[in-house]
């Protein structure tokens, strides 16, 4: 019996989230189901990290123990060929024996999509969020920079855990435009329930006028006058867990 890590890539589109549900197809389900096609054991897959329903993955990690006599290639493609059609295995590494992908992080970071028109486009309608009115690139590139560092986010979002804390620590905010999107990148130790898509609203509100940077400023510092900002989620279809790094 042996330890593997393993990145995996998935549309979110029609699941209900990454952890495991008695009644819903999610992706740790999915994922369990493919490993005991090949005699895995065990009892449930460790993931780096929750992603909500409709939320994607480019670089999801999961962990688990197999009894597997070939190699990481021929892993992967077995799991591959179990996997759904809206699922991947990347890469398969063999891991330390007592590697957990979730506790062992140090960052995480995600990708958000936008772009600017008046009427949907059906070809984008499950990955990029489309926004309307335009908001321009200059705004965007201000607001993210107030997150960099040391905040508390509990205006941003949600804990795990009721007691938990919700200071994090941000070392990478930033837009980038690709084509006619703007692609926003970040990268944290960790992130609050939702945290990504709150903040990604945010800025879009900022930018349309409709919020001001300070009170976003406000905010980080002094939770309580969240009020001050507009109410609201970045829809999940426009995030995507990108990387994972150790």
């Amino acid at each position: 019996m042996a330890r593997y890590k393993l990145i995996l890539a998935y549309d979110g589109t029609a699941f209900a989230g990454s952890q495991r549900q008695a009644k819903h197809r999610t992706v740790q389900g999915e994922l369990e189901t493919a490993l005991r096609g090949l005699g895995w054991p065990g009892r449930s897959v460790t993931l780096a990290g929750r992603t909500d329903t409709g939320v994607h993955a480019s670089g999801q990690v999961a962990a688990f123990d197999l009894e597997w006599a070939h190699s990481l290639d021929k892993l992967r493609d077995a799991l591959n060929a179990n996997l759904p059609a809206d699922m991947a295995v990347n890469e398969v590494k063999s891991a330390d024996a007592n590697f957990n992908p979730r506790f062992d992080a140090t960052s995480r970071r995600y990708r958000y999509r936008l772009f600017c028109q008046n009427v949907r486009d059906p070809l984008r309608a499950k990955f990029v969020w489309r926004v309307w009115p335009a908001i321009t690139g200059d705004a965007l590139d201000e607001i993210a920079r107030v997150f960099l560092g040391r905040h508390d986010f509990a205006a941003f979002g949600s804990p795990p855990r009721e007691e938990s804390s919700t200071t994090r620590t941000v070392m990478l905010s930033e837009w980038k435009k690709a084509g006619d999107e703007w692609q926003f990148q970040i990268r944290a130790d960790a992130f609050l329930y939702r945290m990504v898509r709150r903040l990604a609203y945010v800025q879009v509100a900022v930018a349309q006028g409709r919020c001001a940077k300070e009170a976003v400023a406000r905010a980080l510092e002094k939770p309580q006058t969240k009020n001050e900002i507009p109410a609201g989620l970045a829809p999940a279809h426009g995030l995507t867990l990108v990387e994972v790094t150790y």
